[in-house]
């Protein structure tokens, strides 16, 4: 059967999973366009491989007459939106841009989106929705229980969603994937700190005894999910996106240090984050069983090739830490770099 050819509006397609995104859908033959308000962690560089294959717009989501504006112009068939301030710990310091962002731009690019009669809504939400849990694994249908500022205002973002589904019958569906890692990610997440400071030879901050779980997923392998589901998704279903690989923050850090041949004593144990979630875990058989998709890349292997990026782009990396570090000291005064 013929693959359908979408003209795609991306938000946030400048950022770590937006770009992987735009990439994937620009070899499979999709128009695509680009809105990004290029914060500091967005950067057009991660399109270069799909330069001049696209349409780019700088624009803030949350202004609603310049969505308008480009809707109008572009009138794409459907939108998939990345756009999210996704900082745990900046979050915790100052959740405004949070509240603006997520929920705020969420609730304008759906005005937007109904107004101009958009076919289909993809809106890209987080494990970290659920809460933590101890045991099993969450379900599409588990009530949320955000326990960070940031996952509040992306909890925030699922009601407006599902309630412009039920009120309206605006054609939308959740994604919800767990941790992404891969090329390209912003040094303020956990695994590009990791391998920056460990290729310094310095100190790598880890929260409490580094015991919290997390269940990480590619990030090729979270785009051709977002992907999947644009294409076979059925309207006003949640698809949780995850790859059951679980793995201690602890055990990460100590893989990492083996791959780069680095001593176990760079790990320096620093106070936990203020309440911190010890562990997510997500059933995914329902976006493997209804649209066909299941994860691709090996964890050892992904962390492998991950670290190796890291370390053939290090001038790209340094250049984002540096930039980070002035950033922090312009706006916070922080004691350590977070996991998220």
């Amino acid at each position: 059967m013929r693959k359908k050819i979408y003209k795609i509006l991306v938000t946030g397609g400048a950022g770590f999973i937006g770009s992987e995104f735009v990439r994937q859908a620009v070899k499979q033959g999709h128009q695509m366009v680009v809105v990004d308000k290029l914060t500091y962690a967005g950067d057009l560089a991660r399109l270069k491989s799909v330069q001049g294959k696209f349409v780019f717009y700088k624009t803030d989501i949350a202004d609603l007459q310049k969505v308008m504006i480009i809707l109008k112009k572009e009138r794409p068939r459907a939108i998939v939106h990345f756009a999210a301030e996704s900082h745990v710990d900046r979050s915790i310091l100052d959740a405004s841009e949070f509240v603006y962002t997520n929920i705020g731009g969420t609730q304008q690019l759906l005005t937007a989106s109904r107004e101009m009669g958009i076919k289909r809504f993809i809106h890209v939400s987080t494990d970290e929705v659920y809460g933590e849990i101890s045991r099993g694994k969450f379900k599409e249908h588990f009530p949320l229980n955000p326990n960070s500022p940031y996952s509040a205002s992306k909890a925030s973002a699922d009601f407006l969603v599902k309630a412009y589904i039920h009120t309206f019958g605006f054609p939308a569906i959740i994604v919800r994937p767990s941790n992404n890692y891969g090329p390209w990610q912003f040094p303020e997440k956990f695994i590009p700190v990791i391998i920056y400071k460990a290729i310094k030879n310095q100190k790598i901050p880890v929260y409490a005894k580094g015991l919290n779980v997390r269940e990480w997923l590619h990030i090729s392998d979270c785009a051709r999910a977002v992907l999947a589901t644009l294409e076979l998704g059925q309207e006003g279903e949640i698809y949780n996106i995850g790859s059951a690989l679980e793995c201690k923050n602890i055990t990460l850090v100590k893989m990492i240090l083996k791959i780069l041949a680095r001593s176990q004593h760079l790990i320096t144990f620093v106070k936990d984050r203020p309440g911190h979630d010890f562990r997510y875990a997500l059933d995914s058989h329902k976006i493997q069983n209804n649209l066909f998709w299941k994860p691709h890349v090996d964890f050892e292997e992904g962390i492998f090739q991950t670290v190796q990026w890291y370390q053939e782009n290090f001038t790209w990396l340094e250049r984002k830490v540096k930039f980070l570090e002035n950033y922090w000291k312009q706006i916070y005064k922080p004691t350590h770099e977070g996991e998220r």
